[in-house]
């Protein structure tokens, strides 16, 4: 069982589930940086919020780290690339804290519209300043979304109740699909032009920095208010201060900030910006899915299994019908490490039947794991097998067809002359059916033998005999032809490995023309 650290309050909802299955839920809270060196060592997890900063030397010093997790949505804090080399699956839980967001969105929305903080603060403070915080109403107004992702229509559907026109910048959603939401899409110049109320729903990349700033303001009305509980960053505060203040832009609600935790900052001094301590997530029930959805996610990545969420594995998410093939293509690709001697220039990959008229990316990554877990010594994972590959300087080939031929299914790999084929029978069962051309049928046992020999009479027999005087015995054996005819094969399940004397036995015997431990 593996140790998870935890160096943040995450709700035991979630780290229940992983003590559950055996795990070590190791909490340590408050830890600063040479802390958090010491205490990652040796955690075989790390389960972060916003935080925690998990950088290079991070991630340098959990040798042991097999994925990282992020309770939320946002991966700022996280060096993904960093973890990427290292071969650590990121994961997040983008859906955890989606409808909190939102919600803050238009709490944030309403509490800058009508002053709420402002009168509120007076009014405990003894001032009764009724005329002083004049609001606006939303009904009429118009709504800039910058970002129509899940958050974003989540904000859009919610907006329309208060009767707002909704228009909205984002160059990755279509038009079509922003019809359905009855949301205009704009340029962010005509945005900023015809908006009343901008709210942002953006991740923070090189990008995003400082994309609402002074240029933004200076094409604004000056009746706008600008809502950001996305990202801090993404509006530029220094610029945003001095349009509020001149009375460029009527105001702002912001949640997030360039840094965090900030208690001072010239926003505050400005009676028309409303800020919140990052609370866009700070409900009871986005706490609760966020630690259950890392949860979740972390136990299938140290199961090894594949896991939806990993920002960091370039794989679309693969139909339930298809997963038992991701098991099939990373044995297959074990097997063929064991078969090859070492590969040079390529390796071809091709998906044939149903399985090849899907995504078979995630295949791909599966039967590259399985190779380099076999062939090389250090951690390989659906994250750094690519890099290895490259690394090695081969060329990774794929094909992939919904023709079927002998085989509803059939992944195949090849290299170097050597080549292996396998399938997934009616029953769901995974079995060898190819091994450089010969035609077998074996299931795809952890120890394999194949031997190659001259069709004369007598080599089953001596073969059996080699083993057994070895002390090996044969669990399954199936003997097969190329598409001549001849040479035969023979591809024995063992229950054990085969040492390298008796295979050099078995090299040794006449009309024995190779020899092949593998599995």
């Amino acid at each position: 069982m593996a140790r998870v650290l935890v160096p943040e309050k995450i709700a035991d909802t979630g780290l229940d589930l992983l003590r559950e299955q055996g795990h070590e839920v190791d909490v340590q809270l408050d830890l600063d940086e040479a802390g958090l060196l010491e205490a990652v060592r040796g955690a075989s997890a790390l389960i972060v919020r916003s935080a925690t900063q998990v950088t290079a030397e991070v991630l340098s010093a959990g040798t042991e780290l097999v994925a990282v997790g992020r309770a939320g949505i946002g991966l700022d804090n996280v060096d993904t690339d960093a973890a990427t080399d290292r071969g650590v699956m990121v994961i997040n839980a983008p859906q955890s804290n989606t409808l909190s967001a939102a919600e803050h969105t238009m709490a944030l929305l309403l509490s800058q519209a009508r002053n709420v903080p402002q009168a509120h603060a007076a009014l405990v403070q003894g001032r009764w300043e009724r005329s002083k915080w004049n609001g606006v109403e939303l009904s009429g107004k118009t709504l800039g979304i910058v970002g129509l992702g899940r958050i974003g229509r989540l904000v859009a559907q919610r907006a329309m109740a208060f009767g707002m026109r909704l228009v909205a910048y984002d160059p990755f959603v279509p038009e079509e699909r922003a019809k359905q939401l009855n949301v205009t899409m704009l340029s962010l110049d005509e945005l900023a032009a015809e908006a009343d109320f901008v709210t942002l729903h953006l991740a923070k990349t090189p990008e995003t920095i400082g994309l609402i700033g002074a240029d933004f303001f200076s094409k604004a009305k000056p009746n706008l208010r600008v809502i950001n509980v996305a990202r801090g960053g993404i509006v530029d505060e220094a610029a945003l201060a001095e349009a509020v203040a001149a009375g460029t832009i009527a105001g702002a609600a912001l949640d997030v900030f360039n840094e965090e935790p900030t208690t001072e900052s010239p926003l505050f001094a400005i009676p028309e910006i409303v800020v919140t301590p990052h609370l866009g997530a700070s409900t009871q029930e986005a706490q609760d899915k966020a630690g259950v959805t890392i949860a979740e996610q972390l136990l299938l990545a140290l199961a090894g299994d594949y896991v939806p969420f990993a920002v960091n594995v370039n794989a679309a998410e693969v139909p339930a019908d298809m997963r038992p093939f991701v098991d099939l293509a990373e044995r297959s690709g074990r097997l063929f490490g064991g078969l090859v001697d070492n590969v040079e220039g390529a390796i071809d990959i091709t998906y044939q039947g149903q399985v090849g008229a899907n995504d078979t990316r995630l295949l791909t990554l599966a039967l590259l794991k399985g190779f380099f877990g076999r062939t090389g010594s250090d951690p390989v994972s659906f994250v750094n097998a690519p890099q290895m590959a490259e690394a090695a300087g081969i060329e990774v080939r794929e094909t992939a067809t919904s023709r079927a031929n002998d085989y509803v299914n059939l992944i195949s790999v090849s290299c170097g002359g050597r080549s292996l084929a396998a399938t997934l029978d009616q029953q769901g069962e995974q079995r060898l059916v190819s091994i450089d051309g010969y035609a077998i049928d074996v299931p795809p046992a952890e120890n394999l033998l194949l031997v190659r020999n001259e069709d004369v009479p007598g080599m089953i027999g001596t073969v059996g005999t080699l083993l057994g005087e070895g002390g090996i015995n044969i669990d399954d054996m199936r003997v097969g032809r190329d598409r001549k005819g001849e040479p035969s094969i023979m591809v024995i399940a063992t229950s054990a490995p085969v040492s390298a004397a008796v295979a050099d036995r078995l090299k040794q015997v006449d009309g024995i023309l190779d020899v092949v431990s593998f599995g």
